[in-house]
């Protein structure tokens, strides 16, 4: 691995801009819940709020950019093996959200060399453009079970519909991840719920589940109402922040925004974007899938 130390660790407190630009990581236990569209709306919603926001997708269809009806071109892996710079792979998708293409990049993430890591330290150093908030939309077919920037976030946002299949394997994929890398805080957010008294509630038997059996803390990030607004904006290939933000989810993708940026950041010595990096780096290295599969 490349040593973290010295002139690098200038460089990552400069990572962004800021210090206290916030990583939020996006799971689900399953696909067809909703999640890229949420993080396509939130992304909008907090740009919207003046925020600068960074996307970086892991999943290859059915991605960010589709949503926005781009395609991707490039992908993160060709920047570190320095074939394009970073800003041939960012996608400009909406006003104040760039999205960074990366599903081939996590792939390799555990096989990166010095240079490869080096190249990655500082493209994300030299953006033009710091970002204010990073949103990992994760891919649920992660080849080691869960992905790095899951591990390495400052939160971990588990989405879920009120299916009960929806809900099986998500407690499922938290459990996981709790017992394999003992990583013990998740926030849930409830998609297409039909009141806040059902999030409530899913969320109060999760929690009352995972504490009893020691598996990991749940808090609720919130929840989106089933409504057919976000259907209408992903036909027209806009986010709801744009098209209809009055709307229940509209407004339930602001509400969201907002309370993101209040969530609690770790101590500047412990949770900083230096150690970010050094977390996702170090954990791409060392992740072991066995247990999470176990």
């Amino acid at each position: 691995m490349a040593d973290y130390r010295g002139d690098q660790a200038d460089g990552l407190r400069r990572l962004f801009g800021r210090e206290q630009t916030r990583v939020v990581a996006f799971t689900s236990g399953r696909g067809g819940v909703g999640k890229t569209a949420l993080v396509a709306n939130l992304g909008a919603a907090l740009a919207s709020q003046g925020r600068r926001v960074l996307i970086v997708d892991e999943n290859t269809q059915h991605n960010v950019a589709a949503f926005f009806g781009m395609r991707s071109r490039h992908d993160l892996l060709q920047v570190l093996d320095e074939e394009i710079g970073l800003d041939e792979a960012l996608l400009g998708v909406t006003p104040g959200v760039r999205v960074l293409p990366a599903a081939k990049a996590v792939k390799q993430l555990g096989h990166l060399d010095a240079r490869q890591q080096d190249t990655l330290i500082h493209s994300l150093t030299g953006m033009d453009q710091p970002a204010d908030v990073i949103l990992v939309d994760a891919s649920p077919d992660h080849p080691l079970g869960f992905s790095p920037f899951g591990l390495a976030a400052h939160d971990t946002v588990v989405v879920i519909s009120p299916s009960g299949e929806d809900i099986t394997d998500a407690y499922a994929l938290i459990k996981k991840v709790s017992l394999g890398y003992a990583h013990r805080s998740f926030r849930l957010l409830v998609n297409k719920a039909r009141s806040a008294e059902e999030a409530v509630a899913i969320h109060r038997n999760m929690a009352r589940l995972s504490h009893g059996r020691g598996v990991a803390r749940l808090s609720l990030a919130g929840y989106v109402p089933a409504d057919d607004a976000m259907r209408q904006a992903a036909r027209l290939r806009q986010a709801i922040a744009v098209v209809l933000p009055g709307s229940p989810s509209g407004r339930a993708c602001q509400t969201l925004a907002t309370e993101l940026q209040r969530w609690p950041l770790p101590d500047e010595n412990a949770g900083g974007l230096e150690y970010f990096v050094q977390q996702l780096l170090h954990l791409s290295q060392h992740i072991d899938p066995q247990p999470i599969y176990a």
